[in-house]
């Protein structure tokens, strides 16, 4: 049989204070973390206050956590969150370097770039998200049809033009 542990919210600011923050936080996360710890001043449960903001116990658990350690500085956006790049920002620079002497890349061929000159593997989504990070953008490639007419852009106009 577990033991019970009975968690407290720490009172770090009154309960006008804290309703005053929460109409005037723009962010809409951070608004939904002070309605938490305001149900959690009103005496709800950890369960009861999770339940009426649709997020699990856990969450509640880490919220009241940030809210105790930090008060309302622990409940904002904590940026740094996500795996840190495999590839440096100076290799990053280089790669973009790189990227911009030709006109046209595959994510494979991106890929297999990374995997030669910073001798990093990387999977293909992670490799869009750093083609994304470093400012370029890319495409879904189109097959081109081997039966195309060499001259089919003046072939295209000449059927536009009878319409």
């Amino acid at each position: 049989m577990g033991r019970h542990v009975k968690y407290h919210i720490d009172k770090k600011i009154s309960l006008d204070k804290l309703d005053w923050l929460i109409k005037i936080e723009q962010d809409t996360k951070v608004q939904q973390k002070l309605y938490f710890v305001r149900f959690r001043y009103l005496g709800d449960s950890i369960e009861e206050a999770t339940f009426r903001l649709v997020v699990t116990k856990r969450v509640g658990y880490y919220w009241e956590n940030w809210w105790n350690e930090d008060g309302y500085k622990g409940l904002l956006h904590k940026s740094g969150a996500g795996k840190p790049s495999k590839l440096s920002d100076e290799e990053q620079i280089e790669l973009k370097k790189m990227l911009e002497s030709k006109d046209f890349w595959t994510t494979d061929e991106v890929h297999d770039l990374v995997i030669e000159k910073f001798d990093v593997d990387y999977c293909l989504n992670p490799i869009r998200n750093l083609l994304r990070k470093i400012g370029m953008r890319y495409n879904t490639p189109y097959c081109l049809d081997y039966r195309r007419p060499e001259n089919a852009e003046e072939i295209l106009k000449k059927t536009w033009k009878k319409q």
